[in-house]
């Protein structure tokens, strides 16, 4: 043996390489965290269907039940408890996520990031989540999953001894994504485009294989499926072109809409929380709580949660309420600035099933492709990251016959977008965290 390494320079070095405790034990712990992304996704996911369905268990009956208006007390009640336990004892943990694990990449002092990202916040952050869905929050567990899957590759960083901290936020905000929608494609393109704006070729194989992993663990638990199953409409190249255009501009509209309206309430609610940052919030809680629980009674239930059921029933070809879009809209942005942690990815989505569906009973085109091409639009109006956009939906239905036309409908809305607000949602929610952070570096400073 010892002659074959004399003759064989190069697995000389590899058996040294590979005897080296510095060099084994931080592959092994980012490999370990990223297979633990996949599985914790996958056990977010059951637990955050579970609390779904038990809502609308207790709350089920038509409306001569008592059981009909039960959301009135349950609802705001469960966003007051969401935002008292977020305030006290998960601070950090509000909102989406993704915001968190963009400001996490842009601090330096892993103090600083410890106040974003942890192994604490990301208990909390699946709890809470989970709560919020279970008491009918129009929440997704998506953007969650970011800021889970970050926190728990900084965490492997810190056991392995890594140094690439902020590679391994994008890698882990990327499995996160891949393995909450079974959508690798999707998980390394919203690294690159959302997450890092100045995004570094050396990351490439960190983020690659973060995604490899937590994507096979997800497929080991759950097998291969596609978000809303399979879409089966095909545009048209003449007839339905209106309807891309339309649903691309409305949509992206509609989305720069939510986003302005989300960024100035969060601005002033934060303003007015100022004085008296616990009571406030629950205030604020408690009030949007019973705003959401009237809209979904109005709606009959369906904006209560996700919207997962409802957008997959339209891209199926099932076609929504006319103002479910609406009504959904609505249930978002106050869900959103109430302060309960929750993301926006699925509930927007949904609301974007709903705007194609509405748009394509008006053109006399199929639900089904409609839903798509909204989704699309609106998405990419939501969060300006059109190719995340489109990547992300024909990764979740399936049928890739759509490609041109649900890039353009993305285009088209996060050129919308672009005109009526030029601030991306994530990335101006991000600079919150970041100034706290400052902030809170400033006044330890002057202490000391």
């Amino acid at each position: 043996m010892a002659g074959i390494s004399r003759r064989y320079p190069m697995l000389r070095r590899s058996q040294a390489m590979w005897a080296s405790r510095r060099v084994w034990q931080p592959r092994l712990v980012f490999w370990a965290g990223a297979i633990s992304i996949g599985l914790i996704s996958v056990l977010f996911a059951m637990l955050a269907d579970r609390a779904q369905a038990l809502f609308h268990v207790v709350t089920g009956g038509d409306s001569g039940s008592w059981r009909f208006y039960l959301p009135l007390v349950m609802t705001p009640a469960g966003f007051v408890i969401c935002a008292w336990l977020a305030h006290s004892f998960f601070p950090g943990s509000q909102g989406s996520g993704i915001p968190q694990a963009i400001a996490a990449r842009h601090l330096r002092d892993d103090e600083d990031r410890g106040h974003l990202l942890s192994l604490r916040l990301a208990a909390g952050k699946v709890a809470l989540t989970v709560i919020g869905l279970a008491c009918g929050g129009s929440i997704g567990r998506e953007g969650p999953t970011v800021q889970v899957g970050a926190s728990l590759m900084l965490q492997a960083a810190r056991w392995g001894g890594m140094a690439q901290a902020r590679g391994l936020i994008l890698a882990g905000s990327a499995a996160g994504v891949a393995a909450a929608f079974n959508t690798p494609l999707a998980g390394i393109v919203f690294a690159i485009e959302e997450m890092g704006r100045a995004y570094e070729s050396r990351t490439n194989g960190l983020v690659l294989t973060a995604v490899i992993l937590a994507g096979l663990a997800s497929l080991g638990l759950l097998g291969n499926y596609t978000y809303f199953g399979v879409a089966r409409d095909t545009v048209a190249f003449a007839t339905d072109w209106p309807l891309v255009i339309a649903c691309g501009v409305i949509g992206g509209g509609f989305g720069a809409l939510f986003s302005l309206l989300a960024l100035k309430i969060t601005r002033r609610v934060r303003r007015w929380n100022g004085l008296q940052p616990l009571w406030r919030a629950l205030l604020v809680g408690g009030i949007c709580g019973l705003a959401v629980a009237a809209i979904g009674l109005v709606s009959g239930g369906l904006t209560f949660g996700t919207g997962y059921a409802q957008a997959r029933g339209a891209v199926e070809g099932a076609p929504l309420p006319a103002f479910f879009f609406l009504e959904k809209f609505a249930a978002g942005v106050l869900s959103m600035v109430s302060g309960i942690p929750g993301g926006i990815f699925a509930p927007s989505l949904a609301v974007g099933a709903g705007l194609g569906s509405t748009l394509g009973l008006a053109f006399g085109a199929g639900t089904g492709l409609a839903a798509l091409l909204g989704m699309a639009g609106y998405f990419a109006g939501v969060v300006q990251a059109p190719m995340t956009a489109f990547v992300i939906i024909l990764e979740m239905t399936g049928n890739h016959d759509n490609v041109i036309a649900l890039m353009c409908a993305a285009m088209l809305g996060y050129g919308t977008a672009r005109l009526i607000s030029n601030e991306p949602l994530y990335h101006a929610l991000s600079r919150v965290f970041i100034a706290e952070a400052i902030r809170r570096r400033r006044a330890v400073e002057q202490q000391g």
